[in-house]
């Protein structure tokens, strides 16, 4: 037999409402009255009738959350913040990927309207923000990072990268290091370039230009061929800014099996800090970017744009912090040597694409 809210409402002593701001997680109810709800609803096994919440409210208990890979080990902990945050409020999530397809992109903003999202918490750099305007015209909120400014139904989360870039920079002109290159992500993603851009400034400020700024894939294979495309030109880098984990941890294996040693012979600098940079053998140098916190401020954000009557979105900031580890040293003062010699062409940033935030 199914009980209504009414029913368990009856049961509590206490009106409807409070049963629904009990089970939606609102504040301003004791805890014992809280308490007597749970109970009831645990006697009952009551469970809410989203459809009826629909009908009642005109809104949905959906929150939708969009990134570009699930196996991509920058996303996890985005999502575990977005939903520990959605759930701490009664709301449920609807994980889409995208596969870097814009197609598949657009697949996901149609099924995001079907199925009524509340809001849209776009956390991944490579969906453009002109395919999210079919959602802004049917009246759903939408969080983008690092997408400024923000607008009506639009706000953005930015993460602050210049003052972790600056002291990474500062910490490798300090080793010594003055032939440096850059392993960029996909020349399209918005925020590979802002990475890319916000190091090559703090380098022209020390009055260092890059060897070479190369844009890859995110993946591991793609950091290892921008290595050995790099250790084919006439002077090759003592230090090497890479624009993820993964990328830094492929060109890690690259160097390893030309017979190089990290940081002996080139020191590394990733981006991220996901959960493999400190196991990594050096443990890898990086600039942490505290995903989890961005998952629930990604949240906070598109719940609180949903409740204003206007609907003007906001932008907010997160900053990100330099973590030092084995995998950066002083320069040593001599030519690389190689062991075996190189022939494998440098990769067009026009053909590159993939993984990414």
């Amino acid at each position: 037999m199914g009980y209504t809210m009414k029913e368990v409402a009856k049961r509590a002593g206490v009106s409807a409402a409070t049963v629904s701001r009990v089970l939606n997680k609102k504040h301003y109810i004791s805890a014992e009255t809280s308490r007597r709800v749970r109970e009831i609803v645990s006697q009952l096994q009551y469970r809410k009738n989203v459809h009826a919440r629909r009908l009642a409210t005109g809104q949905s208990d959906l929150f939708g959350l969009v990134v570009s890979e699930i196996t991509n080990p920058y996303f996890p902990e985005i999502i575990r913040g977005f939903q520990a945050a959605a759930w701490d409020r009664g709301f449920d999530v609807l994980l889409c990927n995208t596969e870097y397809s814009q197609e598949r992109a657009k697949f996901v903003m149609r099924k995001l309207i079907e199925s009524d999202a509340r809001g849209v918490a776009i956390m991944t750099a490579s969906v453009d923000k002109s395919v999210t305007d079919e959602l802004t015209a049917e009246g759903i909120g939408l969080v983008f990072c690092n997408l400024t400014p923000a607008t009506t139904l639009v706000s953005t989360v930015c993460v602050n990268y210049q003052r972790a870039i600056s002291q990474a920079i500062e910490h490798v002109v300090g080793l010594g290091h003055l032939r440096v290159a850059i392993l960029a992500g996909p020349e399209n993603n918005r925020t590979a370039v802002r990475i890319r851009s916000t190091l090559e400034v703090g380098l022209k400020e020390r009055n260092i230009k890059p060897l070479a700024a190369i844009h890859c894939d995110w993946r591991i294979d793609a950091g290892s061929l921008a290595v050995r495309a790099l250790l084919s030109a006439p002077e090759a880098p003592t230090a090497l800014f890479c624009g993820s984990d993964v990328i830094a941890m492929g060109a890690m294996n690259a160097l390893e099996e030309e017979g190089l040693e990290v940081p002996k012979d080139v020191s590394i600098i990733g981006f991220d800090d996901i959960p493999f940079a400190s196991l990594t053998r050096p443990p890898l140098t990086t600039i942490r970017v505290p995903r989890e916190e961005l998952g629930r401020l990604a949240f906070r954000a598109l719940d609180k744009l949903m409740q204003l009557k206007r609907r003007k979105g906001s932008e907010y900031k997160l900053d990100t912090e330099f973590v030092v580890r084995s995998s950066t040293a002083p320069v040593r003062q001599h030519s690389l040597c190689l062991k075996r010699p190189q022939s494998v062409s440098s990769p067009k940033s026009s053909q590159v694409s993939g993984l990414g935030t």
